[in-house]
């Protein structure tokens, strides 16, 4: 795979689209931004990745820093829940985000984005050359007629709302105070956008209100009447209906601590600022356990959890220099993270954050803080009773929190990986058993008994796999959708088909091609995804 920073997120947003990957939704009316569409390919890719994660958290669960394998059982609990779940977990008084309003464009931004949303900015990145400066210059030369123009000419399409366009005579002025001076860029914009401190709108250069809160859950109804009595949310996190069922699975699997309840599902949140395709959306899917334990074992398992997700993220082909693992610093901490233990991240370096990191995965150490708010706003008794210890207690939960959308999209950008020798010019190299489309049969012509062949082969795996069959096009076109596809193996019947019964196996990667009885075609596909 090539350097991530190399990576065109809009080479890959097209090619998600073009090959069937991911889609805007409600793209015939425009679209709606946050929300997206899965299709075809992503869909499988999507569900491979889902089914990997249960397959390796909870049917064949890790194996214990004892050497058993850990006891994991799944629930699947619903979006909406009872109003007060969410004012027991801190999410109606504490779920919010500092927001900022541009007074020019009338965009709502998050305040903590705006620096990061400022440096991607098009206004930004075209003030900039008019000086000469590169996108990562730290100072510049004030050269007031250059900006001058460029505010006369480009800046009102480009940047409406700021100040050096919209007061060009009053801005130049003083900048021409400071002609020839070296000074910081954002000094120089700040002095562009209003003559005072403060970022500018990252939009339209406009002038931006000062940080209030805005809680980010989406509100509904539950009955007839829509009033406050009936008033509810869409989840914001899956955590919480693990939580709520965390009696009836003590009372109903016979598990005993320490035990985990994993779950996956869809949660949503009503941010402001979606961006960078599916990393940040209003509608998100997580792969979450709760780790139920003694408080007094919490710093093991909490440790345990960071090796042991980090390993999983590089079995499903994920490379360690795009991996980063960081803790969580105290001011970051969310509200039922312990100090001490906190929250640690498994960061992936994504084409957009390059050279940084972006949140792929959390390991928090929650204490009992959830299950002593259920307890005391239910007031219910959620306490355990440690037969071994004599000792009855509530149990710290360390939670390994994976994002499934977030991981489809770091799946995606580990795999997209340039090749101008091939017709496609890219391929997706996929962990095999990640692969949408697993194989792929193809007659070399439609003639000669040769379709008929390859459609008894095709008929044969597709019992066990993901295959397709095509019959259209000539045989490079379709090795260059495959590619594009990013499926591991081809089998190609042609004229030597007829008479010794092989097949032509092409391998994606390397481009290496073999010949195989036609009759062992299974068996080999078997053993090389089971070696993958």
């Amino acid at each position: 795979m090539s350097s991530q920073s190399t990576i065109s997120m809009d080479e890959l947003v097209a090619l998600c689209k073009r090959r069937g990957f991911i889609f805007p939704a409600s793209e015939i009316y425009g679209g709606l931004n946050g929300f997206w569409d899965y299709g075809p390919l992503g869909t499988e890719l999507k569900n491979n990745l889902r089914d990997r994660w249960w397959q390796d958290m909870v049917r064949c669960s890790p194996t214990g820093p004892d050497g058993e394998p850990l006891s994991i059982v799944g629930v699947d609990t619903s979006i909406i829940q009872h109003p007060k779940v969410w004012e027991a977990s801190g999410h109606v008084g504490g779920f919010n985000d500092p927001m900022q309003t541009c007074r020019h464009c009338k965009k709502l931004l998050r305040a903590d984005h705006v620096a990061d949303m400022l440096r991607e900015s098009e206004w930004r990145h075209a003030l900039l050359a008019t000086l000469d400066a590169g996108d990562d210059a730290s100072e510049v030369t004030v050269v007031a007629g250059a900006l001058r123009n460029w505010a006369q000419r480009k800046g009102k399409k480009a940047a409406p709302g700021l100040a050096l366009v919209r007061q060009v005579d009053e801005v130049t002025a003083a900048l021409e105070r400071r002609n020839g001076e070296t000074i910081a860029v954002d000094e120089l914009l700040a002095l562009a956008a209003q003559i005072t401190d403060g970022a500018p709108c990252p939009h339209c250069g406009g002038d931006l209100t000062a940080p209030r809160q805005f809680n980010l859950m989406f509100e509904t109804y539950v009955g007839a009447v829509r009033d406050d009595d009936n008033k509810t949310y869409l989840r914001p996190e899956t955590a919480q209906g693990i939580f709520l069922n965390y009696r009836n699975v003590l009372d109903t699997m016979r598990v005993k601590l320490p035990f985990g309840i994993a779950q996956i599902g869809k949660a949503f949140r009503n941010e402001v600022t979606p961006r960078n395709f599916i990393f940040r959306s209003r509608e998100f899917e997580q792969m979450e356990v709760e780790w139920f334990c003694h408080p007094d074992d919490a710093p093991k398992w909490y440790e345990f959890w960071c090796a042991q997700r980090r390993d999983w993220w590089r079995s499903v082909g994920l490379g360690d220099d795009n991996l980063l693992l960081r803790s969580h610093d105290a001011d970051e901490l969310a509200h039922y993270a312990k100090t001490g233990c906190g929250t640690f991240d498994i960061e992936y370096r994504f084409p957009f954050t390059a050279p940084g990191y972006g949140e792929l995965e959390g390991v928090a150490h929650r204490t009992s803080f959830d299950l002593e708010q259920h307890q005391e706003h239910a007031r219910t008794k959620l306490e355990y009773f440690d037969q071994q210890r004599n000792e009855r207690y509530l149990p710290h939960v360390i939670e390994p929190s994976g994002g499934l959308s977030r991981g489809v999209l770091a799946v995606l950008c580990e795999a997209y990986t340039p090749d101008p020798e091939r017709p496609s010019k890219v391929y997706m190299k996929f962990h095999p058993r990640l692969a949408p489309i697993q194989a792929a049969v193809f007659p070399l012509v439609a003639k000669d008994g040769m379709p008929e062949i390859a459609s008894k082969l095709y008929q044969q795996l597709r019992q066990r796999y993901v295959v397709q069959c095509d019959v259209k096009q000539n045989i490079g076109k379709r090795y260059a959708r495959m590619d594009e596809a990013g499926t591991p193996y081809c089998f190609t019947v042609d004229s030597e088909t007829l008479t010794d019964q092989t097949v032509t196996v092409r391998h994606r990667d390397t481009l290496q091609q073999e010949r195989i009885a036609l009759d062992a075609v299974g068996g080999f596909l078997a053993e090389q995804l089971a070696a993958s």
